[in-house]
């Protein structure tokens, strides 16, 4: 696992060098989602699949951006990635990130060992959960451990995402109670910023439900649900799904299913579950 962890370090540098020298200029081609790619975003998976592929651990790797899973024959680890999470925002200058999920025998929540998530903003900084949380910041030279993060109980940031238009009165409502009760939007529109800035700032919440338009959620379990409710869990919060299910114990249907999701401190969690 080490070894991963020291691959996503290098990683982590080599992309931020290609947020830099890269324009944000769109492709025609079309990832697994029909979102169409940016000339980084083909750039970045590229770079990362070539680098996991190369460790003897790794029996295969899936890309948010691909249809399908890349095997070896040899190996004990699968990794699912989303290689550049909030791309969108690349041209705006906003923080975006990578997310990896580390997997045994195939790629189910159930089977999660490790994950981690790389953040590019004003520093470049990783967290990887493996058993615990192990928080770096490179300053240029080298990497910085920092505190780990810690989740209180309550806190007062609220992330929500999908269009409003499309959600359910219910969840309206309590978006609504949360901010009557003094809590501050904080959204960007990229998974990892936002979920970030919650784990550092030390509670929140950050919910995408099921809308008219996407009954099933938006976001993938495999590239990014499991991997930061795994993080999130052992931060001290909790992450569930509709029905207030535990998100890692959701069943994938294939690689690129998605959920409605919530993730957050535990009193915000508990109004999501009681109200379900």
């Amino acid at each position: 696992m080490q070894e991963i962890f020291e691959t996503l370090k290098i990683l982590a540098q080599e992309i931020q060098g290609l947020l830099w020298r890269a324009n944000a200029n769109y492709l025609e081609s079309s990832n697994s989602n029909g979102d169409q790619q940016l000339e980084v975003d083909v750039m970045a998976d590229k770079l990362i699949e070539k680098k996991l592929l190369e460790l003897k651990c790794i029996k295969g790797v899936c890309s948010e951006e691909k249809q399908e899973a890349i095997y070896k024959q040899e190996g004990d680890y699968l990794i699912a990635y989303d290689p550049l999470d909030g791309s969108s925002l690349v041209d705006s200058n906003l923080s975006v990130g990578s997310i990896f999920g580390i997997y045994t025998q195939d790629f189910q929540g159930k089977n999660l060992k490790a994950s981690a998530y790389i953040i590019y903003g004003p520093r470049v900084e990783i967290v990887f959960a493996h058993q615990e949380i192990q928080y770096l910041s490179f300053n240029g030279k080298e990497w910085i451990k920092k505190p780990t993060p810690i989740l209180q109980n309550k806190g007062k940031i609220n992330a929500t995402g999908g269009t409003q238009r499309y959600w359910d009165i219910r969840h309206k409502k309590i978006i609504e109670s949360f901010f009557a009760s003094g809590y501050r939007l904080r959204y960007s529109g990229g998974m990892v910023p936002d979920l970030h800035q919650i784990l550092i700032k030390g509670g929140g919440i950050f919910s995408y439900p099921a809308t008219t338009d996407a009954p099933k959620g938006k976001l993938r379990k495999l590239f990014e649900v499991f991997p930061f409710a795994y993080i999130f869990e052992l931060c001290g919060g909790e992450a569930i799904g509709e029905n207030g299910i535990r998100l890692l114990e959701l069943p994938c249907s294939n690689l690129h299913d998605t959920t409605p999701c919530y993730f957050g401190s535990k009193e915000e969690i508990s109004k999501f579950r009681n109200n379900q």
